[in-house]
């Protein structure tokens, strides 16, 4: 395994963006496909999959929310900002 596969797979403490949580588990699918990984090595990827998979699950709620309360104001006509700690 390469340097560059660890890195990928390392856990962050600050998750990476949507996108690059994407990318990132589509290259652990990638690499977890080719079925060439130890059993240690296809468990911490799919630990860190699952890790990523939740944070993109949160981010698409989070990005529903919004959409749906842009929707709805934009029906009064107003607009205003997305706040996800107003509940």
């Amino acid at each position: 395994m390469s340097e560059t596969d660890s890195q990928e797979t390392a856990p962050q403490g600050d998750l990476p963006d949507f996108e690059r949580s994407v990318a990132e588990l589509e290259a652990l699918i990638e690499r977890m496909e080719r079925g060439e990984q130890t059993l240690e090595e296809a468990l911490r990827d799919f630990e860190r999959g699952i890790h990523l998979t939740r944070h993109c699950q949160k981010a698409l709620s989070a990005a529903e929310q919004k959409v749906a309360i842009l929707l709805e104001n934009s029906e009064d006509g107003d607009v205003g900002p997305f706040r996800p700690d107003d509940s």
